[in-house]
């Protein structure tokens, strides 16, 4: 939209999976009900790899996490959520299952509808937004890495590229051009604001530039692109400074108009350098504590939340003016 709508209810489209997306969304929905969550596909370990493998439907993972995420303050909504979340412990079939991802995958056998599932898990947790996936068919993850030796290799599938040790110097998806969820590229376009991070920089974060409508849709919305970038590196992204974050978003999709960025004082180097990144490309820089008391590597909701809000508040004096595009 672009014109922020109510100002008190921003549109927000937020883009991620994992713990990533859930500490955004944590945060997000202090701010607004009118939250979209787009959640990465390519999962293929643990319960949602056996049950892709198995069933060959989306990993339903992330996609739960989401869920409980944004489920209502209510002891309706936490006792839903909490079902959700547990897992089976036994020495059978059902060990380590999570009830959500049986529930999730159960209702798109049943309905042959994966968004009208999702939505009615959303409908039962008393959902503060909604939860749609970023494409239509499972994805996989593959990445060219450089290993210490100089050696280029491909590693494949999202588990093994979120626990690599080598430098990631490209991803792609494989199917290569897959189709986005229609409802998920109709959100962007609708968006006040789009949220990008944080999480796994290469196997959550990224893989939504990959989705050529998604990707379209990205770079033309009239929506703000916010950033917020990780606490800590996790072993994808070891040695990568917050510089070296934003610097792999431009390589991946150039075109892509980042309007605002948001650290946290503590796990930035060079705030001098972050600084002049972010003026050069014409993104606003928010450095300010995000994260749990000391050196935490959790995000705390509510100074998140206030962070995003300040970001939104910073740019209401530019409605009508060009956004840049």
């Amino acid at each position: 939209m672009g014109r922020f709508g109510d100002p008190n209810r921003p549109a927000v489209v937020a883009l991620g999976g994992g713990h990533g997306l859930a500490a955004s969304l944590s945060a997000l929905r202090l701010m607004t009900d009118r939250i979209t969550a787009v959640v990465t596909v390519a999962d293929d370990g643990g319960s949602s790899g056996r049950l892709r493998d198995e069933m060959d439907v989306l990993p339903p993972g992330d996609l739960r996490m989401a869920l409980s995420a944004l489920c209502d303050d209510s002891e309706w909504g936490r006792t839903w959520r909490d079902l959700l979340q547990h897992r089976f412990s036994t020495d059978g079939p059902l060990d380590r299952h999570s009830v959500g991802n049986l529930l999730i995958v159960a209702l798109w056998e049943l309905l042959g509808d994966t968004v009208e599932g999702l939505d009615l898990v959303g409908r039962l947790l008393g959902a503060r937004g909604r939860v749609l996936p970023m494409a239509s068919v499972p994805l996989r993850i593959e990445a060219d890495v450089r290993t210490a030796d100089g050696t280029r290799e491909v590693v494949r599938g999202q588990t093994q590229v979120a626990l690599t040790p080598h430098r990631i110097e490209q991803l792609r998806l494989r199917p290569a051009d897959p189709p986005a969820c229609p409802e998920a590229v109709a959100a962007i376009r609708d968006a006040d604001w789009v949220v990008l991070g944080p999480g796994s920089w290469y196997s959550s974060v990224l893989p939504h530039l990959l989705v050529p409508e998604l990707r379209g849709a990205l770079v033309t919305t009239t929506a703000r692109v916010v950033v917020t970038l990780n606490l800590t590196p996790d072993d994808e992204t070891a040695g990568m400074r917050a510089v070296d974050h934003l610097e792999v978003l431009r390589a991946h999709a150039p075109e892509l108009r980042i309007h605002a960025v948001v650290a946290d004082p503590a796990s930035v180097e060079d705030v001098g350098e972050l600084a002049e990144l972010c003026s050069a490309t014409g993104a606003r820089l928010l450095v300010r504590q995000v994260r749990r008391g000391g050196r935490s590597a959790v995000h705390d909701p509510l100074r998140l939340a206030a962070a995003l809000r300040d970001v939104v508040e910073g740019y209401l004096g530019d409605v009508g003016t060009p956004t840049g595009r």
